[in-house]
């Protein structure tokens, strides 16, 4: 009988530690990402995260924030692992480039991008989201002439979070 009454709490606790995202924050999820040029990621990304269950809008934005703040810092110490070890000229020229976008990303834009939603000033995130899609595509663009950029997934993964960070910060205005 303790083994049921063990397996029964065992089960609720379990269900209530996982649940699902509601339809409410489903339907927000898609209402929103359905306004940014990539719907699929946006929805992928919040989804994937438990605090989209209960967020409004602007806290879809955190969480899209968090995620790039999880991703571009990554994506800088890979390119900083590339430099140290890049004999090419222009390769280290293209890296260094990278180090210089991928600083700006973490160090500036999506932090003033994050607060600036939290203290309900949109107009800063959007421009400050733009600028880390920008960052990040500069990069990519600096390895325009051979050798082929290492890191073109990842750039692309930053610059499309922080072009639905855009998007998602243009709702708020």
């Amino acid at each position: 009988m303790t083994k049921i009454i063990s397996l029964v709490i065992f089960h609720a606790v379990f269900s209530f530690t996982f649940l699902p995202v509601t339809d409410s924050a489903t339907s927000l999820i898609e209402t929103t990402c359905k306004q940014t040029p990539f719907f699929n990621l946006c929805v992928s990304t919040l989804q994937s995260d438990p605090r989209s269950s209960t967020a409004d809008v602007a806290g879809l934005g955190h969480i899209i924030a968090d995620s790039i703040n999880g991703k571009a810092p990554a994506t800088l110490n890979q390119i900083k692992g590339l430099l140290k070890s890049a004999t090419d000229p222009n390769m280290q020229k293209a890296l260094q480039s990278c180090v210089d976008s991928y600083n700006t990303i973490v160090q500036a834009d999506i932090p003033v991008a994050f607060e600036a939603i939290t203290k309900g000033d949109p107009k800063f995130a959007v421009d400050s989201a733009a600028d880390a899609a920008n960052e990040a595509q500069d990069c990519e663009k600096s390895f325009a002439n051979p050798p082929k950029s290492p890191i073109s997934d990842s750039n692309k993964n930053v610059h499309d979070l922080s072009v639905v960070l855009e998007s998602i910060a243009s709702l708020l205005l």
